[in-house]
């Protein structure tokens, strides 16, 4: 059987009730994470991955997977699409990779005005003091793909402003809005190029310098 067989399988044992409690939900897509997963793989050093790049626990799900268990929380939630804002906060907190992954689906794929929750301010309240940065650029990702409004630049402001978390979250975001053509605001322009980095964090360097070559680029137009 393949690995949606044995997910449609596993999936359908539990009630629609299970849909609404985010505690119970969180439990069953644990169970499943393993799904498809070769026991060489669960066996390896992939906790000890996980652990050494910020995550609880990193099994190695396939992103298909995740995206099947996405979907079927997203359909049977009907109108209690508040528990699933309960179940990204419970996955967010737990942390493992596969957790991110799929609080990065389910969040993108909300129906936010619905629910009357901006994304982008739910994200910002989530966040650790410290975060992988693999588990930001997947969720900044994901709501991009799924072409949700770019923060507002009262938010970005507000992030520059904020935690250190919260000023990579607006540097990354802004990368990404600057390639959509985005206008973003002269103050939070100048904000941005001073956001402190962390010594060695080459990718995140690497996108406050390409945010900053679109400002000098700015600058002198």
């Amino acid at each position: 059987m393949s690995d949606a067989g044995l997910l449609d399988d596993f999936l359908s044992k539990f009630s629609h009730k299970v849909h609404k409690s985010d505690r119970k939900l969180a439990k069953i897509v644990r169970e499943a994470y393993p799904i498809g997963v070769p026991a060489l793989i669960l066996k390896s050093g992939t906790d000890r991955i996980g652990k050494s790049a910020g995550y609880s626990f990193y099994l190695g799900t396939p992103d298909d997977l995740l995206r099947s268990l996405a979907s079927w929380l997203l359909s049977f939630a009907g109108d209690r699409q508040f528990t699933l804002l309960r179940l990204i906060k419970r996955l967010w907190k737990r942390h493992g990779r596969e957790d991110i992954a799929l609080s990065s689906l389910i969040l993108a794929n909300l129906d936010h005005k619905n629910l009357d929750v901006n994304p982008w301010e739910f994200l910002s309240s989530i966040l650790n003091e410290t975060e992988p940065l693999d588990a930001i650029l997947l969720v900044v990702e994901e709501l991009f793909r799924a072409k949700k409004d770019a923060p507002s630049n009262v938010i970005l402001e507000k992030w520059c402003s904020g935690r250190s978390i919260e000023g990579h979250l607006a540097l990354i975001c802004t990368f990404n809005m600057l390639k959509a053509n985005h206008e973003i605001s002269d103050e939070i322009i100048s904000k941005l190029s001073s956001i402190p980095i962390y010594t060695g964090d080459s990718i995140l360097s690497r996108i406050k310098d390409e945010v900053t070559l679109s400002i000098d680029n700015h600058e002198g137009m």
